[in-house]
């Protein structure tokens, strides 16, 4: 350990630590701009600078480590006019549109400024004449309000592997966008919103849609009807003021029907009949011995990635839609059938943590398997949080709800699904079932749990042993491809029976729509309520949930018929990475 001092106060860190995280330790807070714990810092925004005692010169705090025996200074009068004039300059080159901007009131350069007690604009404002770019389905840039902090770049190089954006030109001229100058939606984008989720400006925004939903429950001829996804559940409320993790479930169902919703729905339940389709695929594969390992497909960020850098894996993707299209399609079949309502007339509306959803609801044909839009809107927990606030909802306050049916039940299984290695976890608990005629005895299955970027292990399931491997974040997925692909190329047997992927870090609760400022501590906490809502469920797996049995039998048939093959089941293409 090294020793210190910061402000005068003796401190102690491992070598290596960075001034930065050495003085939040000691709750003293630096400003920063471009710093974001996800990615490598790389000083862009300038700060941070605190000085060294004995020294004429300030060093930016995010990059520069601590050294045995300094003394770092942190705030004086001079620092802060520093950082002031930093602020300022970058105020000039910023639009005066805050009234009108989506960060408006959560946005971490409104805030500094304020902080600052900025009230003067003491330099000459030169703002650059730059388009909108609104080409994807999902997020917008808006070049005009960047600040050049770097964060979307390098969380899109860093943490996702996508590489869509790059910084363009230097000095003044820089900017951010797809390289080559092309629109968004004709690049590698995966549409993830992880820029949009780390940017701290308004940059990088999801395209907000809530007037289309305020519409359709104002039109007399629609049905109205709401899914919820698991992970909005732990992550909602900290848009009012409550800890990461808290589960709103029955406070979100009240809320949607106050806000016009006919009918509320939990995705969970759609996990579950995800479970058993993916399931029967996984262990005909494994009872065949082809196409092994499986891949889970009902993440949209990474099966976009997959058709882009991975297509030569698609026979190993599992042909399961993901919950979200499976609830759309049995609303307007099954639901619409046992409520005699038209599918026509029926507007099916997911409310989930990602992004991608927007562009997923109309990726191809088979997202209209009920002949119709099988889901018509989705909007992420962000746009929920401000609808309700916009209606003027006592979120806190309102009595609990209650979910519909019959396509709203779901198991513990159903709910983990918002958590990396919880797709992985809710299979195996039916697989299980299905191999060996009886359930686990433990279905807390901790080897597939975690927040390693990237874990590996061996499951026993009856008297098979199968190798299974989670990857969350983009990043993390290319090392488990490329050891698939080696495997293959090379003629060996798969190194894994059973892989799944998730593009955003922590799965699901991690998503491009989340709320912002979501850090590993944040993940963490949305993870705990996720298994907490788990282990309260007084059903557990997919197979035994109700609900489950019985749209199989009065509906479906039995997982992979016909009927479910055409609602519930899709199939990939090759991309390419630049559309032309």
């Amino acid at each position: 350990m090294l020793k210190f001092k910061i402000n005068g106060q003796p401190h102690e860190a491992e070598p290596g630590t960075t001034i930065l995280k050495a003085a939040k330790s000691l709750q003293i807070n630096i400003p920063t701009l471009c710093y974001h714990p996800d990615i490598e810092p790389w000083a862009a925004c300038g700060l941070c600078v605190v000085k060294v005692e004995n020294s004429p010169k300030m060093v930016r705090s995010c990059t520069t480590a601590v050294v045995e025996g300094q003394n770092y200074i942190t705030h004086d009068p001079e620092l802060m006019e520093v950082r002031k004039t930093v602020i300022e300059l970058m105020q000039s080159n910023h639009p005066n549109e805050c009234l009108i901007c989506a960060r408006n009131g959560s946005c971490e350069f409104q805030d500094i400024s304020e902080d600052f007690c900025i009230r003067e604009a003491p330099f000459t404002r030169q703002l650059k004449d730059l388009p909108k770019d609104d080409s994807t389905p999902s997020i917008v840039l808006d070049p005009r309000k960047c600040i050049n902090c770097g964060r979307c770049a390098l969380v899109c190089q860093q943490l996702q592997d996508v590489w869509a954006l790059e910084f363009i030109n230097r000095g003044y001229d820089t900017v951010i966008q797809p390289a080559g100058g092309v629109l968004l939606n004709e690049s590698p984008c995966i549409k993830c919103g992880q820029c949009s989720a780390h940017c701290p400006v308004g940059a990088i925004y999801e395209k907000d849609e809530t007037d289309k939903f305020l519409s359709a429950v104002r039109d007399e001829t629609k049905h109205v009807a709401v899914q919820v996804a698991p992970a909005i559940r732990v992550a909602i409320g900290e848009a009012f003021g409550l800890e990461p993790g808290t589960l709103m479930s029955q406070q979100i169902y009240t809320a949607l029907r106050m806000l016009g919703a006919d009918a509320v729905f939990n995705t969970n339940f759609a996990a579950d009949l995800t479970i058993m389709e993916e399931s029967l695929e996984f262990v005909n594969r494994l009872t065949r011995g082809d196409n092994l390992p499986q891949i889970t497909s009902c993440c949209p960020a990474w099966t976009d990635y997959m058709e882009k850098y991975f297509d030569d894996m698609i026979p190993h993707f599992s042909t399961a839609k993901s919950p979200m299209m499976m609830q759309g399609a049995v609303t307007k079949t099954y639901y619409a059938k046992r409520v005699k309502l038209a599918p026509k007339n029926i507007y099916s509306v997911a409310i989930m943590p990602c992004t991608t959803k927007k562009y997923e609801i109309n990726r191809d044909d088979n997202m209209h398997a009920s002949g119709y839009n099988d889901v018509d809107l989705v909007l992420t927990t962000r746009e929920l949080a401000r609808l309700i606030k916009r209606a003027g909802i006592d979120f806190l306050n309102i009595k609990d709800g209650i979910v519909d049916s019959p396509i709203g039940d779901y198991s513990g299984a159903g709910t983990i699904f918002g958590v990396t290695g919880g797709v992985m976890e809710a299979a195996l608990r039916t697989a299980h079932h299905l191999i060996t005629g009886k359930n686990l005895d433990n279905v807390n299955i901790q080897a597939v749990r975690g927040m390693e970027g990237v874990r590996v292990g061996e499951i026993l399931l009856g008297d098979a042993k199968l190798k299974v491997a989670v990857a969350h974040g983009m990043s993390k997925v290319r090392q488990i491809m490329s050891e698939v692909r080696l495997a293959r190329m090379e003629g060996r047997e798969s190194p894994y029976h059973f892989i799944e992927v998730m593009a955003c870090k922590g799965g699901c609760i991690g998503g491009g729509g989340q709320p912002y400022n979501t850090d590993e501590e944040v993940r963490q906490k949305r993870i705990t309520g996720i298994y907490s809502d788990d282990e309260k469920s007084v059903v557990r797996c997919s197979h035994q949930n109700p609900d489950i049995i019985r749209i199989y039998k009065d509906f479906l048939g039995e997982p992979l018929s016909r009927r479910s093959y055409d609602l519930l089941h899709t199939r990939y293409q090759p991309r390419p990475l630049y559309q032309k």
